[in-house]
């Protein structure tokens, strides 16, 4: 089986998964999927759009229902649980709105605003707003991305395109965490 049918029989569902577990990797690809032609580009969006509310649903109602369950209890305990709940106090409608776009909350942010009073309703619609926006807005620049490459390189074959894809994922994922790190406030002599 070639990965062009893998693609064509599973890549949205791939795409919804990933962007429901991992984020913005899935929905950038689904975007070059889409230039490829392979999956139509508003398949790729929403399939990442759907993923994205999904997850952060299911995040969330951990968060409300089981919050005393190991794996809740653990998350709850990370280092950015001070700072998620610090920036949804300050700004409750503009942090669920956001969350998904900054790097290393986005898992914690859904589970904290579901240990809230913030009621389940407001969520739902907030949740759907960002996913909607983030969705369109990854699938767009895979897309984008694939078209820049295709113009440089000419077509490649898919898995060198995918290849190219994912590195160029990967350097900007590590760039924001390098940028994040920077960000932090340094611990100083007391």
């Amino acid at each position: 089986m070639s990965i062009e049918l893998l693609i064509e029989n599973y890549g949205l569902l791939a795409i919804f998964l990933g962007a429901a577990f991992e984020g913005e990797t899935a929905a950038f690809l689904g975007g070059v999927i889409a230039h490829r032609g392979l999956l139509t580009y508003w398949s790729a969006a929403f399939a990442a759009t759907a993923g994205s509310f999904a997850g952060d649903q299911m995040w969330f109602f951990a968060g409300r229902y089981a919050a005393q369950w190991g794996f809740v209890r653990r998350l709850m305990e990370k280092p950015a649980m001070a700072r998620v709940t610090h920036l949804l106090e300050s700004y409750p409608t503009g942090f669920i709105l956001a969350f998904r776009f900054l790097v290393g909350l986005r898992t914690i942010s859904p589970v904290v605003i579901g240990t809230t009073r913030i009621p389940t309703g407001k969520f739902v619609v907030l949740n759907a707003v960002a996913a909607l926006i983030w969705g369109q807005l990854f699938t767009a620049l895979g897309y984008l991305f694939g078209h820049g490459i295709q113009q440089t390189l000419g077509h490649l074959p898919l898995h060198r395109h995918l290849l190219i894809a994912v590195g160029a994922a990967a350097v900007v994922a590590a760039a924001a965490l390098a940028f994040r790190k920077m960000m932090k406030p340094s611990a100083g002599p007391s």
